[in-house]
């Protein structure tokens, strides 16, 4: 991305743009984009004609996490589940190289850096420790948990990393690591199914993240349908979102 595109808050400012430059990135995300999409493709032909044992994939969601990219900055995490491709090549925290590499659960850490071929595909991490057993710089780069497989599980990791947060913003105590957080101005991105969201897991977290007031952000991808049954045989109205709105907080309240 151009460096003229971002300001010090790293949000890229489309207005400021050159034409060049915005083409550069339109280019650039549309690439992104078709390549996860082929991945996506591949990968399930691959399964299907036994070269591969498993397969799960993001494709259809590559617009939406191109765009939920454009937010995520250094010193961010991610907690999130397995459609989540196109998120992690547009961030850099994972290529098309690794994505294959697990898919084969190649046994090495660096083909296959998430887990070295031990976890199922599409389950994403970064690595936080060096080879010589010192912390990363975790300011100093995007950050993502390592996925679970319990469809809802990672829900209060998600919400301990943005409460992490929140304890660093406020304990000024904590102000020596340097290497954890950005003075406590990181957020925690997670992402879930809608089918995942009637899970207790799901609202129990949420409902803490309102009560403690953390930095979560939390992206539904709702496809109307999960595992085996439509969304009216497992959401009430339907709709996450329309639930949800419940959870808002009225202006000048605490509740």
């Amino acid at each position: 991305m151009p460096e003229a595109a971002l300001h010090e808050d790293g949000r890229l400012h489309t207005a400021e743009l050159s034409f060049d430059d915005f083409k550069k990135i339109v280019i650039n995300d549309y690439r992104i984009g078709y390549e996860s999409r082929q991945a996506s493709l591949i990968g399930r032909r691959e399964v299907l004609t036994g070269k591969a044992k498993f397969g799960i994939f993001g494709d259809g969601k590559e617009v939406a996490q191109l765009a939920m990219a454009k937010v995520f900055k250094k010193g961010d995490w991610r907690a999130g589940y397995y459609r989540d491709q196109t998120f992690m090549f547009a961030t850099g925290m994972s290529n098309l190289f690794e994505f294959f590499a697990q898919l084969y659960a190649y046994p090495d850490v660096q083909k296959d850096p998430a887990s070295a071929g031990r976890q199922m595909n599409c389950h994403y991490a970064t690595r936080f420790v060096n080879p010589d057993g010192s912390w990363t710089n975790q300011v100093e780069t995007m950050n993502c948990a390592a996925d679970i497989s319990t469809t809802g599980g990672h829900m209060p990791r998600l919400l301990g990393l943005a409460y992490a947060s929140k304890l660093y913003r406020q304990n000024r105590e904590l102000d020596y690591l340097k290497k954890f957080s950005v003075s406590g101005n990181e957020v925690a991105f997670g992402t879930i199914g809608n089918g995942s969201t009637s899970e207790g897991l799901f609202f129990e977290a949420l409902n803490a993240a309102g009560v403690l007031q953390v930095p979560m952000a939390i992206s539904v991808w709702d496809d109307e349908y999960a595992i085996s049954v439509p969304a009216s045989l497992q959401t009430t109205k339907e709709d996450i979102s329309e639930i949800l709105k419940g959870f808002q907080r009225e202006p000048d309240t605490t509740s």
